[in-house]
């Protein structure tokens, strides 16, 4: 591909989407080369897991997204632990910052003779100087006050007149690495459609307001929709027509289609 392709909510090029969220039609392969620096990657490959048509695993997109994050930027990559080990030598280059797990309220039963499998992964990496790597902690407002105790020392050691004390901060606290959201069983556009809820926090701890984030599997466009309703332009790229059909009405509606952002 010589050319980026026209944008498919507005047809033109350069895209003149007042709201500057571009979606392109086509394999991330091709259009990834072409595409400017950006501040954040955000993607939900196929895990590659299933014999479904759809579900396979796609090489070389790890290597073609690394060019286009800025020092700045890092990537967020949803996936299973079968996936990351399975595809360990691409990850290679990057470095694992942290990772989330998230708690679904039902989830798959492909083996009858495991577990239950209700969560998936998100893993963080990036690929420059840890200390570079926007970030912006988020906060869940349920902590509490809570006593600490502690043992009376020995009498020896010196007087201690309280053998606890309490904490009076209460207020936010850090946002746990394990989240439990509901998935979109019963609205989702997509088979494997993440929440917004899960979404939104994610944005916004990894990139600043008017950032650009890059969604090299866009689907019905979840991300694409909680980026801009977060201030943050996005790039979304969409091999399958009929989900970037769904994913431009989404974005002319203006709608989440699932749970609101925390």
């Amino acid at each position: 591909m010589s050319k980026l392709p026209n944008c498919y909510r507005c047809g033109k090029q350069p895209c003149e989407c007042e709201d500057g969220i571009t979606l392109y039609h086509g394999d991330n392969r091709d259009v990834l080369p072409l595409l400017p620096k950006v501040d954040l990657v955000l993607t939900d490959p196929p895990y590659g897991q299933t014999s479904l048509r759809w579900d396979q695993w796609v090489g070389g997109w790890l290597a073609a997204v690394a060019p286009l994050i800025l020092p700045s930027g890092s990537l967020w990559c949803y996936g299973s632990l079968r996936m990351f080990m399975e595809h360990a030598a691409e990850f290679s280059d990057w470095k694992l910052a942290q990772d989330i797990v998230w708690e679904k309220q039902n989830g798959t039963n492909l083996h009858a003779d495991r577990f239950r499998r209700v969560h998936e992964q998100l893993a963080h990496f990036y690929r420059g100087q840890w200390a570079e790597v926007y970030k912006c902690v988020q906060t869940t407002p349920d902590a509490v006050a809570k006593a600490v105790r502690r043992k009376t020392k020995p009498i020896h050691i010196g007087r201690i007149s309280e053998g606890h004390y309490v904490s009076r901060d209460g207020g936010p606290r850090i946002m746990r690495s394990v989240r439990q959201v509901r998935n979109c069983h019963g609205c989702a556009r997509h088979p494997t459609e993440k929440p917004s809820a899960l979404i939104g926090p994610v944005i916004e701890y990894s990139s600043p307001p008017g950032a650009v984030v890059l969604v090299p599997f866009a689907g019905s466009g979840s991300e694409l929709a909680a980026a801009r309703a977060l201030g943050r332009k996005a790039i979304g790229i969409e091999i399958e027509e009929q989900y970037c059909k769904i994913a431009a009405e989404r974005l002319r509606q203006g709608v989440l289609f699932s749970a609101d952002i925390d």
